[in-house]
């Protein structure tokens, strides 16, 4: 599946629902997601970490789709390599500060 197709996927399944919920609560959920996620990865549980991953992503997803933003779009940032210095691995004096 692209960054798109999982972008529409989860338009139609959540879409009207977080449009009701909008961006400032969507937001929360999204904090409270990476929250779980840094506490799956704190653990032992490789299955757990994958799902907290998934919940990461579709979580942005959400948020990307209620401020109006192509995900597709949005990583095409990175087509290059690094967006600063386009290299692959990076180059930039400061790596540890980005993406």
């Amino acid at each position: 599946m692209t960054i798109g197709e999982f972008q529409n996927l989860i338009r139609r399944t959540y879409g009207d629902r977080d449009a009701l919920r909008g961006l400032p609560p969507t937001f929360m959920w999204f904090v409270e997601e990476v929250g779980e996620l840094a506490r799956a990865l704190r653990g032992d549980d490789p299955e757990k970490t994958l799902a907290e991953f998934g919940d990461v992503l579709a979580w942005l997803t959400t948020i990307a789709t209620l401020a109006g933003v192509d995900m597709e779009a949005a990583a095409q940032r990175y087509q290059e390599g690094c967006p600063r210095c386009s290299e692959v691995p990076c180059e930039c004096a400061h790596r540890a500060m980005h993406p």
